[in-house]
This record gives C-alpha cells, sequence and structure tokens, in this order.
C-alpha cells in the first residue's frame, strides 16, 4: 500500500475528536510530501536535529517533538514547535519556559507520564506531578502551558496489560484536570497510543495518537 492509503486506512478508523500525529523519524521528506498530498498535516519527530531540517525543509507544516527532550536543546526548537509531548521534570519546564520567553511565545506542553513496567520509559509519577503544579516555580511560569498528559504502554503483545496502562493514564489526567485545571478548556489532551497499539489507546480516552511505521512503512536505518 502507498503512503496515502495507509493513511486513509487509519484516518477512518479514528474518532473524529482524535488527533493523528504523523511520525516522520528516519524518513526522508519525500516521504512526508506523500503524506501531506494526501492531507496530513501534522507531524512528529523525536530527535532535535531532524525536526529543525524538517521544519526548516516544511516551515509551513505542524511539527510535535514527541521524544525524549534534553534542556540543552530546548533553544533549537523554542521558535517554531507546535506542542512538546514528553514534560519530564520541572528543570526541564523552566527551560522551556524560558526559551519560549526569548521568542515571545507560549509553547504548549504535555506531562509526560510514567504509566510502563519499564525502565526504558521516562516520565513522571502523580506525586511528582502534584510538587510541579504546586511549586512557586511553577506558577511563576509565563510562556508554558500544560494542555494534558502523554504516556507510553508498556511493549508487550499482553493486550490486557496495556489497555490496562492506559486506562490509568486516562484516570491521571481526570485528576489532573479536576484538581489543578478544572477551568481551564486548554487542558484537554491525553497523548497515547503508537502504531502497535493506538486502537486500545483511543478506545481508553486518547485525542492524540503518535503514528509512524503503519503510515510510512519499517523506518530507515540511521
Amino acid at each position: 500500500m502507498s503512503i496515502a492509503q495507509r493513511l486513509r486506512q487509519i484516518q477512518s478508523g479514528l474518532p473524529p475528536e482524535v488527533r493523528l500525529i504523523a511520525v516522520s523519524k528516519t524518513h526522508p521528506v519525500e516521504a512526508i510530501l506523500e503524506a501531506v498530498a494526501a492531507g496530513q498535516h501534522v507531524f512528529g519527530e523525536n530527535r532535535v536535529q531532524e525536526l529543525v531540517e524538517k521544519y526548516q525543509a516544511l516551515p509551513e507544516l505542524e511539527w510535535h517533538l514527541i521524544g525524549h527532550l534534553q534542556t540543552n536543546k530546548v533553544k533549537y526548537i523554542a521558535p517554531f514547535v507546535h506542542l512538546i509531548h514528553g514534560v519530564d521534570s520541572l528543570k526541564l519546564l523552566k527551560e522551556i519556559n524560558l526559551q519560549a520567553a526569548k521568542n515571545q511565545r507560549v509553547i504548549d506542553c504535555l506531562l509526560q507520564m510514567y504509566i510502563a513496567k519499564e525502565e526504558t520509559k521516562f516520565g513522571l509519577d502523580e506525586e511528582e506531578v502534584k510538587e510541579m503544579l504546586e511549586s512557586e516555580e511553577f506558577r511563576s511560569f509565563q510562556n508554558v502551558r500544560i494542555c494534558g498528559l502523554m504516556g507510553m504502554a508498556t511493549n508487550t503483545r499482553d493486550q490486557a496489560v496495556v489497555e490496562k496502562e492506559f486506562y490509568h493514564l486516562h484516570d491521571i489526567f481526570q485528576r489532573v484536570k479536576q484538581t489543578w485545571f478544572s477551568d481551564k478548556s486548554y487542558f484537554c489532551e491525553i497523548s497515547a497510543g503508537m502504531s502497535q497499539d493506538y486502537p486500545l489507546a483511543v478506545k481508553a480516552g486518547s485525542t492524540m495518537v503518535r503514528i509512524g511505521s503503519e503510515i510510512f512503512g519499517e523506518r530507515s536505518k540511521y
């Protein structure tokens, strides 16, 4: 199947309220242009350098940073990034706020929650989120906006495990929304679900799915 055919197949199975983030990491600009021709305009990258290069080639598209972000690389994406999915520390959020201010922007961010039983995954637990959101430092930030949560489920074929983790993320979202963002309509996003598990994430309330190989085929090697 072509990229356009794969895209149409995925989009036809998604509810209208769920946004598709096409993960274009390691794939060339030509592949992205095929997706654009098929109507896709939102793309995600997990490496800062690659994100910057692709933004420079295609600045009219909406670009998301979905991977682990180091504080020393925030400055490179602050001028243009639409949404940062993986904020996992107050230190990182502070740097995003600083670089956003330098660019006279407010940058939308998601807090990455640790929901998987894997040491390779990053993320916050609920207590760390509480400490962050109730800190004086967080309250002083003027150039970041927390729009929701992101999570990655365990990489397993056991669908019951994956489904449980996605529902757990949704439960956390509800508690965080009720406690700190009940009057903020912009706190409405749950970024969860990738090529191998996105139907389970959508079932559990995800509003954004991050899909790469199901659209573009297997990734090119670095």
